[in-house]
């Protein structure tokens, strides 16, 4: 009695059904309270608001950094790619609940339940009208990707990816940690390096045709950090370069980097686009171990082709290898390096497969068995790889565009417009730090259920749990549906055993601001 019901869509095939539209806190993506709680236990946003410049006025602003970087980064995670998103889903109570600093039922505060409806039933955000705990608008999310943007934010957007990898390390190394061993740091680890495309459609500054994808696009440079899955850094590059190209100065820095604060000793995995005579050259001079693949080429046919023939009997029912090893030097390299050559049975062809790996272990550290498998494990990292490029496939679709009139006006001056290819750096950084906030929760589900999930099952079954919002009693109480629940229950389960991070404090400016908060 008295609610206000509106039939909305008639069913030809069923007249009992009926949809109707009915004033409640509903939502979709109540998940991103789970991602809420990992990143409260890690402490990331709090870091990197922390870290970062803001250059807005303390008393002038509603929203705080933290609360911003958290909306960008939970829509991101929840697959709302475009920052448009955030006025359809402004007043989304999960969402309102995750990413504000306020206590209580404070978020979810309304002075008039009405006013948060227009006369058709939709979104008052649409007409201009705001609540004042609503999330940021898409004005307001695209002036931070701009300050993200500058080059000192930038910096430390490629440190959070890092601080990420290692509070997730520290936190896993609580629950296994031996007598002895180094509480944050591993012995050894292993770094991943690969270049992936991102196609674009437009005028973007920096994109590209690249002949070798043929489509026009960017294309980035990115590192994982095998042991956790999570990304290390990435950087944003013209889409025509070489797959090979800044690789020299990306890796070393971060290998000084992943040495000081993940592992004592690392190693660098490859496919058969780096292993350039400055890489290796230089990686041997740091006495950094590395194995890359290796490009056929008719000198390596020739060194192989000896090995090209099948011994003679019936085939077994499982396809054979065989492993040979000699010294080969390409025109381009110093001195003869180790070549590990792969000779494979394919089912079903009837001549034989091979293919090369170039490494500067000694025989004696990885012989030629433990070489390959070491390298096949680099199949987790294309599996990772993958998921970013399926399920946060980055919009960067950022270009300069010079406002030539303001509310009906001209503008009394021109501002110059913003880097748009460091806004696109930006974003992807932003893409990188949401992908490593949900492999946590992945690898956390993984252990607790004992099965494989992929970043896009674990976010249509966890992330996207539709749930209603209840205020009573001054709680506020989420109600989910039993299928959900099971999963939900298993990540609790881990969530118990995640050591929270120690959170750095803000600066003075930005802790008296929310001290000030209503």
């Amino acid at each position: 009695m008295g609610e206000t019901q509106h039939t909305l869509f008639p069913l030809d095939f069923n007249r009992s059904i009926v949809i109707e539209d009915r004033p409640e806190r509903l939502t979709g993506d109540a998940g991103v309270l789970a991602l809420r709680q990992i990143d409260q236990r890690l402490g990331l946003s709090d870091w990197l608001a922390a870290q970062s410049t803001d250059p807005r006025n303390p008393d002038l602003i509603t929203h705080p950094q933290v609360e911003l970087l958290r909306t960008r980064l939970d829509l991101i995670a929840q697959g709302h790619r475009d920052a448009d998103d955030a006025d359809r889903l402004g007043l989304d109570p999960a969402f309102r609940l995750a990413v504000s600093q306020r206590r209580g039922i404070g978020p979810l505060d309304e002075p008039d339940p009405s006013a948060s409806r227009d006369t058709a039933g939709g979104p008052a955000r649409s007409h201009g009208a705001r609540l004042p705990h609503a999330l940021a608008s898409q004005p307001t999310l695209s002036r931070l990707l701009a300050t993200l943007a500058e080059p000192q934010n930038r910096s430390v957007l490629r440190r959070v990816l890092l601080e990420s990898a290692k509070r997730h390390l520290h936190a896993l190394r609580k629950q296994t940690q031996r007598r002895g061993d180094d509480p944050r740091r591993l012995r050894a680890g292993t770094l991943d390096i690969d270049s992936y495309v991102v196609v674009v459609h437009g005028n973007q500054p920096g994109a590209s045709y690249n002949g070798h994808y043929q489509t026009v696009c960017y294309h980035p440079l990115a590192a994982q950090f095998a042991p956790t899955g999570d990304w290390l850094d990435m950087t944003l590059r013209e889409g025509h370069v070489h797959t090979a190209h800044e690789a020299t100065m990306f890796l070393f820095d971060l290998l000084a980097r992943v040495e000081a604060e993940l592992c004592q000793v690392s190693d660098v995995r490859g496919d058969a686009g780096f292993p350039e005579e400055e890489l290796l050259a230089g990686l041997e001079a740091r006495r950094k171990p590395y194995v890359f693949r290796l490009k056929n080429n008719a000198r390596l046919e020739r060194l192989i082709e000896p090995y090209l023939h099948r011994p003679p009997g019936r085939p077994p029912a499982e396809p054979r290898l065989w492993l040979y090893e000699f010294t080969y030097q390409a025109e381009s390299w110093s001195r003869p390096r180790r070549v590990v050559g792969v000779v494979r049975e394919v089912p079903g062809e009837l001549f034989l497969e091979s293919f090369f790996l170039v490494t500067s272990w000694t025989p004696q550290q990885k012989d030629a068995a433990t070489l390959l498998e070491h390298y096949r494990q680099r199949g987790t990292f294309e599996s990772h790889l993958g998921e970013f490029k399926d399920a946060f496939d980055p919009a960067l679709s950022s270009s300069p565009r010079v406002k030539t009139h303001y509310r009906g006006c001209e503008p009394a001056r021109r501002y110059p417009s913003r880097d748009a290819f460091a806004c696109n750096e930006a974003l992807l950084l932003l893409h990188a730090l949401a992908f490593n906030l949900a492999n946590v929760a992945r690898a956390g589900l993984q252990q607790t259920t004992g099965q494989g999930w992929t970043i896009r099952s674990f976010r249509e079954h966890l992330l996207k749990t539709p749930a209603r919002v209840l205020l009573h009693a001054r709680r506020v109480v989420v109600v989910i549906n039993d299928i959900a629940a099971y999963y939900w229950q298993c990540l609790r389960r881990f969530l118990a055993t995640l050591v929270p991070q120690p959170l750095t404090t803000p600066p003075a400016s930005r802790l008296s601001y929310a001290a000030r908060a209503p």
